[in-house]
């Protein structure tokens, strides 16, 4: 149990990064990087890891129907999604 913990706080520490590299793109949209604001702050409380991941993953579904966004960024977006469902 465990080193499944510590394995989930891992993978969590790299999305959170990821996020981080994709909130510094110049090319974002501010609503979007407000969205990613939120999605940090999710994932940073201190609830259920479930619980975290799904309220993730919905703000994460709004931000992927933007029409405002790049392709490549949408990429990356799709990237930390598959990231979090992962865990």
């Amino acid at each position: 149990m465990r080193v499944t913990t510590m394995k989930c706080a891992e993978e969590l520490t790299m999305i959170l990064e990821a996020l981080g590299e994709l909130k510094d793109d110049t090319t974002l949209p501010r609503n979007i990087k407000t969205k990613l604001d939120v999605i940090s702050e999710i994932l940073k409380t201190d609830t259920d890891m479930s619980i975290k991941i799904n309220k993730a993953l919905d703000e994460f579904e709004v931000i992927s129907d933007d029409t405002n966004i790049q392709p490549y960024t949408r990429t990356q977006i799709w990237n930390i999604v598959s990231m979090l469902e992962t865990i």
